[in-house]
């Protein structure tokens, strides 16, 4: 990928590990990053993402998603069943995000987490989760 294209779209982890972090459009394809080993995902490093977009069955293992601290994040998008491991133990953070608009989750997204925190988003307008 060339360092001035400002969109990125990911099919595994390695991808996802090698990616520049400047990309404004992170787009992770469905079926996409589902290793048992990987558990945690941090997207705050990527300070110049706006949209944040994960399509259906990805994401299976991860136990904690954290979304803080990016200033320009306007859009998240999670599609069906992603981040979808079942042990009640599960934490997701949207925090800090002052332009995010917009929060939309698939059903059975987010199914084993027991933790979900929205806030210090001052722009978020709405919140859509299942159908």
């Amino acid at each position: 990928m060339p360092d001035s294209d400002p969109s990125a779209n990911i099919h595994s982890m390695d991808e996802f590990k090698a990616m520049d972090r400047s990309v404004e459009v992170l787009i992770v394809d469905s079926n996409a990053c589902n290793g048992p080993s990987f558990t945690h995902l941090d997207v705050s490093s990527f300070k110049g993402l706006r949209v944040f977009k994960v399509k259906d069955n990805s994401f299976a293992y991860v136990e904690e998603l954290n979304l803080v601290e990016l200033e320009k994040l306007e859009r998240v998008v999670i599609g069906v069943n992603c981040f979808s491991k079942e042990n009640n133990s599960g934490h997701f953070s949207l925090k800090n995000c002052r332009q995010v608009k917009e929060l939309k989750m698939g059903r059975y997204s987010f199914r084993g987490y027991s933790t979900c925190e929205i806030e210090n988003n001052d722009s978020l307008e709405m919140i859509e989760m299942g159908e």
